[in-house]
């Protein structure tokens, strides 16, 4: 049974946008944020190195819980598989894989590596068009020693997504007349958001780090306390009457660095969460609107300038012919003409579909890119409940070091020191 098609005007109120998804037109993609989120979770674990003859290979161990499996990949592995998607669904939003790295791959470089492999294998596990794809099952699930040529298999004899698509041929029917509008606007609007999040993420690399630097310094800070009380050197009889000061500092200062290790340990865990919880959902959504501005761009360059030359050696092969009538060549050469003409018209509309079935899945695309808008504020929560946990914890360790600190505040008479007043506060 035919679907319904959509009413050709150039604008749709909510109303008909509604009744358009109840209907089932396939151009509206029906899923949440969480239908995607809950589709599967898959984790990419580094195992231990193995070495080859000339280098060590890293491998990765990935796991889905959808397909309750765990298999062994290596990075060529990810590269098929990545291959093989774009070959299958060009017009859509494929993730960019990290670079390989052959020589002087450091540890923070793997690390890196492994996460971004990680936010590639999620993204396209939770793709409402790739999560059924027979080469998805086998990366997730295949324990066989060869992969790759499991991959290579399933694509054997089978075309593209227009080829296997049956709304393919009937896109056009389906899309906005302003079609070509809206996509210049999606693409500008895709653009200003991937540039803004580039910053936030950015400063949020920057507040992780800060964090970092917070826990050396802080546990750098109480190590030179604990030496300071430490020292054995004795006292001059200059010292005087305030021998046992100096002892009584140094016995305070020597337990101080206790508590400022778990200040160190408090400000490290910080700085862990706000890169796992805030800068990785972040990447997460950089790696989708690059995807999606990488599909921009194989559009415009890919299936719309082949329609474009298509026309100009069309429109070239009718003037050919034009003048071959007006010269009147030989029966022969003109049916060799016809017969190549017939061919590029065909080539044509071929190419005409494909432009239109390639607008049609940008369509789609555009709409997944704003299901997972929604992102945005649970990375926000996530960046807030670092802050607040974060310092609450820290606040808490500083209070219970207070009491601590009194004695140092103690003249040799046992006379509490007064407050400084904020003239001598602001001394620095």
């Amino acid at each position: 049974m035919d679907l319904p098609k959509p009413e050709a005007s150039e604008s749709q109120d909510s109303d008909s946008f509604q009744m358009q998804v109840s209907q089932g037109n396939p151009l509206f993609l029906p899923q949440t944020l969480q239908d995607l989120l809950g589709r599967d979770t898959v984790q990419v674990e580094l195992i231990p190195e193995k070495k080859g003859l000339f280098l060590k290979h890293v491998e990765y161990e990935v796991s889905s819980q959808r397909f309750e499996s765990s298999v062994y990949r290596r990075y060529n592995d990810f590269v098929v598989f990545h291959e093989i998607l774009l070959k299958k669904f060009p017009y859509r939003m494929v993730p960019e894989l990290p670079p390989k790295r052959m020589l002087g791959a450091d540890r923070e470089f793997i690390e890196s590596r492994r996460r971004a492999l990680k936010r590639f294998i999620n993204l396209v596990a939770r793709h409402p068009f790739f999560w059924d794809d027979v080469a998805l099952k086998i990366f997730l699930a295949f324990s066989g020693s060869d992969i790759q040529n499991k991959l290579q298999e399933c694509i054997q004899g089978v075309g593209d997504e227009f080829m296997t698509c049956k709304f393919a041929t009937r896109a056009k029917d389906f899309l906005p007349t302003d079609i070509q509008s809206q996509f210049a606007t999606s693409r500008e609007l895709i653009r200003n958001i991937f540039n803004s999040f580039y910053k936030l993420r950015d400063r949020a690399e920057r507040l992780a780090s800060r964090s970092v630097d917070n826990a050396t310094d802080l546990l750098v800070f109480g190590k030179e306390l604990s030496a300071l009380g430490s020292d054995t050197t004795p006292l001059p009889s200059w010292a005087g009457l305030h021998n046992s000061t100096w002892g009584t500092l140094k016995q305070a200062l020597r337990g101080l660095s206790v508590e400022f290790a778990l200040l160190a340990d408090k400000a490290a865990q910080q700085g862990k969460q706000e890169e796992n919880n805030v800068v990785e959902k972040l990447n997460l959504f950089l790696d989708l609107l690059q995807s999606y501005k990488d599909l921009c761009e194989r559009h415009e360059k890919g299936v719309l300038h082949k329609h474009q030359r298509a026309l100009h050696k069309y429109s070239l092969m009718k003037k050919q012919m034009m003048s071959a009538t007006i010269q009147n060549k030989e029966p022969e050469s003109m049916e060799q003409l016809e017969s190549r003409i017939v061919e590029q018209e065909n080539a044509i509309l071929t190419m005409e579909l494909r432009n239109y079935f390639s607008l049609y899945c940008l369509h789609q695309e555009t709409q997944l890119i704003h299901i997972y808008l929604p992102l945005t504020s649970h990375i926000l929560g996530s960046f807030v409940n670092s802050q607040i946990q974060g310092h609450k914890e820290m606040s808490q360790v500083w209070n219970e070091l207070k009491p601590k600190l009194s004695c140092l505040f103690v003249g040799s008479s046992s006379m509490p020191t007064p407050p400084l007043s904020p003239q001598q506060s602001n001394l620095n």
